[in-house]
């Protein structure tokens, strides 16, 4: 047992192999197109060193890993305090060192974590799952409580850190699950070390770097609507279209299934009401029998109020948060197409500025400038290379993303086929539960003399 509680089992090491950078003898950001280069910064950063798509095991079968996030403690005092959360896995994936082990984690790593995938893996067309969203409100109130240093095994009891929790909880899995992610080097660290993490001060929402990254996004956003891509493909015409489609209907539901929590709350409440007026009522009843069957009442409505209560929280827990993680995923997805637009744009840019190579090379020739005619040739073999590695750039992400939203689908089948039983079945069992209360006073009122 080492010092952060793992069960250690040696594995083996794999050694990354490297490839060249994709601009590697071009500056394609020289001074003179410095500012026309600024839009397609994401889009041109040197390539990955390529990953296997199986994932070796130690184990004959299929990959396993299970992530569990779980006791929120709050650490430190004051606006300096913050609530870590005990991360726990089990795999059987060699790319970690050991098979069972947990280590805490800050709510600031995972942010962190989704920051470098994204920085990795978006400009590839690998579907990025969404960290949860912050929630400041309910950090300051954490902050600035009474409540102590937490104690090992005392959880912080707040809905909205439960809600974080499974949030943080499904956000690792989803990453886990993913054939590449889950061998990420930052990931498997993540996950496996034992040591704090490197502070991951761009998230935080009123630093300069968030500031930096709400321009961003502004920018991004015009840059959306503004550009419109001559598609070839229409695959990705019908999937974007796809794509728009379901993120919106699946936001009017996550709206409603909202309104119906609220609603089924409210009933509950109601019902806790009808239960304290029948008991009262049941107190000054002089009627025996209509007191019993008053006061029995009074109990099965009590029962009825926590079990509406439950259903409330599977509506929430059960449906409304898959249905709330896959608007995020969504959101993932026209990230990811949009970088492919990105790169598009890139190239195109590569192909222009090779016309333009190519044009000045032509008027050279004609003034017969032969002092300048080897440098202007070496441009335009320069950017020819540009374009055939932006094209090549172009073809990798669209087949890429192609793959991707393959096993998407695949993932989301299965997952919303998981969910729908499990909530149907929980909505069922309450069902009967209520037929079982009810059908219990049925003989004590008809016992009333």
């Amino acid at each position: 047992m080492d010092t952060n509680g793992t069960l250690e089992h040696d594995g083996e090491t794999e050694q990354t192999q490297k490839q060249q950078p994709a601009f590697d003898n071009v500056d394609i950001t020289s001074p003179d197109d410095e500012n026309e280069n600024d839009i397609f910064e994401s889009a041109i950063q040197e390539p990955l060193s390529p990953v296997l798509e199986d994932v070796p095991t130690d184990e004959a079968g299929d990959t396993f890993i299970e992530i569990v996030v779980a006791d929120p403690q709050k650490v430190g005092d004051g606006m300096g305090s913050y609530l870590a959360y005990k991360v726990s896995t089990k795999t059987n994936i060699l790319k970690f060192k050991k098979r069972q082990f947990f280590t805490m984690r800050r709510f600031s790593d995972f942010l962190g974590l989704h920051d470098l995938l994204v920085s990795k893996y978006l400009r590839m067309g690998r579907i990025i799952p969404p960290a949860p969203e912050k929630n400041i409100i309910g950090t300051t109130k954490v902050r600035m409580g009474s409540q102590p240093q937490a104690e090992a095994g005392a959880g912080v009891n707040l809905e909205w850190i439960e809600n974080r929790r499974a949030s943080l909880e499904r956000f690792l899995n989803r990453v886990a699950q993913h054939p590449v992610l889950c061998q990420d080097t930052d990931f498997v660290n993540f996950l496996e070390s034992d040591q704090e993490l490197p502070r991951a001060v761009n998230t935080a929402a009123l630093s300069g770097a968030g500031v930096m990254r709400l321009f961003n996004k502004v920018g991004e956003t015009v840059n959306k609507i503004t550009y419109k891509m001559d598609e070839n493909d229409p695959w990705f015409n019908d999937k974007i279209s796809e794509v728009e489609t379901i993120d919106a209907h699946m936001q009017k539901l996550h709206s409603a299934i909202k309104a119906l929590v609220s609603h089924r709350k409210e009933l509950a409440t109601l019902t806790g009401g009808v239960a304290k007026s029948a008991a009262l009522l049941s107190t000054c009843e002089e009627h025996t029998g209509l007191s019993q069957a008053l006061s029995q009442l009074a109990d099965v409505e009590e029962k009825v109020e926590l079990l509406r209560s439950e259903q409330a929280n599977s509506d929430l827990y059960i449906l409304s948060e898959t249905i709330k993680d896959y608007i995020g995923l969504f959101g993932a997805i026209k990230d990811v197409f949009h970088e492919r637009v990105k790169v598009f744009q890139n190239w195109q840019h590569a192909q222009m500025q090779l016309t333009k190579k190519r044009e000045n090379k032509a008027k050279l020739e004609l003034q017969d400038r032969r002092d300048k005619l080897e440098f202007a040739q070496k441009e335009v073999e320069e950017w020819e290379g540009k374009v055939q590695r932006c094209q090549k750039e172009f073809d990798n992400i669209s087949s890429e993303i192609k793959k991707e939203m393959e096993r998407f689908e695949l993932a989301r089948a299965r997952d919303f086929k998981s969910t729908i039983i499990k909530y149907l079945e929980d909505q069922m069992a309450h069902q009967q539960q209520q037929m079982r209360y009810w059908e219990a006073i049925v003989p004590v009122a008809r016992d009333i003399a």
